[in-house]
């Protein structure tokens, strides 16, 4: 899209020197006509109406103005371009000066339920870091105006206007993340292939979200500097049976484990007492030891020997 914006190249005054010509300047010209005389009373009064109407034409024109702060020029409607400097100025008092906030800002969105890609019901939350890039876009490409002026109720007009960016920001939030979170499962779903999940996913994750923000609030000129999922967690009415499903895999995964080495250490055993030559067993009589042996190591509860003291007399 055609970059709009420009930078102001009308003129723009020292604002102390046109001060010291408004407070000093403009009244004495007002004032001094009058040592005059009566006879030159009505021509003095005409003077002073003269300049005391420029008087306060004069003060629309002076405007100050911090780092990160920005203002949007228009005369009569039409865009003049985007004053940056900072300090103290005075410009022609028929232009309006909008302006604008370029700092960085939070937003830290409520969570909000979605379906996953497997349709599973989630809450899932974010926070972003955004600010303004493009003034003209923000302006002039969204009704950023009219819903400040709705919005505003006694605040100022950069209130109300910054008001009005955050709104459009959340809502726009809300539908990427929607879209982001529909593309992945919750969780992994018992499939062979290895596919990227919200829980898994990470900086992968967090890196489409980011992609998907910006696409959706370019139109607006914001650029988001980051955005993290800071909330996910099943929607109340399946999280007590998804948690019975994630511990019912935790056992699993765990019970093989312990097969596993439980074998690990018959086999190990075995072969000692063979290669040691500590006692001779058969096929049948490995088959009873194996049997013994895995019951004892995969078991729950600690294992009650029986000692066999030999046969009564």
């Amino acid at each position: 899209m055609e970059n709009k914006e420009l930078n102001f190249t009308g003129k723009a005054y020292n604002g102390f020197a046109l001060l010291f010509i408004n407070l000093i300047v403009v009244p004495l010209l007002i004032g001094l006509p009058f040592l005059l005389g009566e006879a030159y009373l009505i021509p003095c009064i005409i003077n002073a109406a003269v300049w005391g109407i420029w008087f306060f034409i004069m003060i629309a024109g002076f405007f100050s103005q911090e780092p990160g702060e920005t203002r949007v020029m228009v005369f009569f409607g039409k865009y003049k371009g985007t004053f940056s400097e900072t300090g103290f100025f005075w410009v022609n008092p028929f232009m309006d000066k909008k302006k604008l906030s370029l700092r960085a800002r939070n937003l830290d969105g409520e969570p909000i339920k979605v379906n996953d890609k497997v349709g599973n019901p989630i809450m899932i939350g974010l926070v972003l870091v955004w600010k303004l890039k493009d003034t003209y876009k923000a302006m002039f490409e969204i009704d950023s105006q009219t819903l400040a002026q709705k919005s505003a109720d006694g605040m100022t007009n950069v209130v109300g206007r910054m008001k009005a960016f955050e709104d459009f920001v959340r809502v726009q939030s809300d539908a990427a993340l929607r879209q982001v979170a529909g593309h992945y499962a919750y969780d992994e779903t018992g499939s062979e292939t290895e596919e990227l999940t919200l829980r898994s996913g990470g900086e992968e994750i967090n890196e489409r979200l980011e992609q998907q923000l910006n696409e959706r609030l370019d139109m607006a000129g914001i650029e988001v500097v980051e955005a993290r999922i800071n909330y996910l967690a099943y929607a109340p009415e399946i999280a007590a049976v998804m948690l019975r499903r994630q511990q019912a895999g935790a056992i699993i995964s765990a019970r093989e484990k312990i097969v596993e080495g439980a074998v690990s250490m018959v086999k190990m055993a075995i072969d000692k007492l063979e290669a040691e030559k500590v006692v001779d067993m058969d096929e049948k009589a490995k088959a009873t030891m194996v049997s013994n042996l895995m019951v004892v190591l995969c078991s729950e509860e600690s294992a009650q020997p029986v000692v066999n003291s030999g046969a009564a007399q």
